[in-house]
């Protein structure tokens, strides 16, 4: 067996900003992401979260320390400020060692992320 670093994506929008409404938009989003792609937080090596500026309440990697992922590399940032995105979004980029093959990784858009990927955002 053979693993790569596969990136998942994945994206979700929070009702507020607010830490409650990001760590529970973000909990939800790597819970989905995680029984996707049958993940165990060990195969993960990196994790970046970025949100759009108008989140800027509480960090997303706070929600993923919480589910206990306290060895995996976590990263933050703010999302570019385009006319017309998508507000109050949280969007993920896992990199997982995996022997899944590109086409069987499932990528998770969550709420109001449903149709970034048609949109050809992410």
């Amino acid at each position: 067996m053979v693993l790569k670093c596969r990136g998942i994506r994945g994206a979700i929008t929070a009702d507020a900003n607010t830490q409650e409404a990001i760590l529970s938009a973000t909990k939800e989003l790597f819970g989905e992401m995680v029984q996707a792609n049958a993940i165990q937080d060990e195969e993960v090596a990196a994790v970046f979260l970025t949100t759009t500026a108008d989140l800027n309440a509480e960090f997303p990697a706070v929600a993923l320390r919480q589910m206990g992922w306290t060895q995996v590399p976590l990263m933050c940032g703010h999302e570019m400020q385009v006319p017309d995105g998508l507000p109050q979004c949280i969007r993920a980029m896992m990199l997982v060692n995996t022997d899944k093959g590109a086409k069987e990784i499932k990528h998770v858009y969550l709420r109001g992320a449903v149709n970034l990927r048609s949109r050809g955002t992410l």
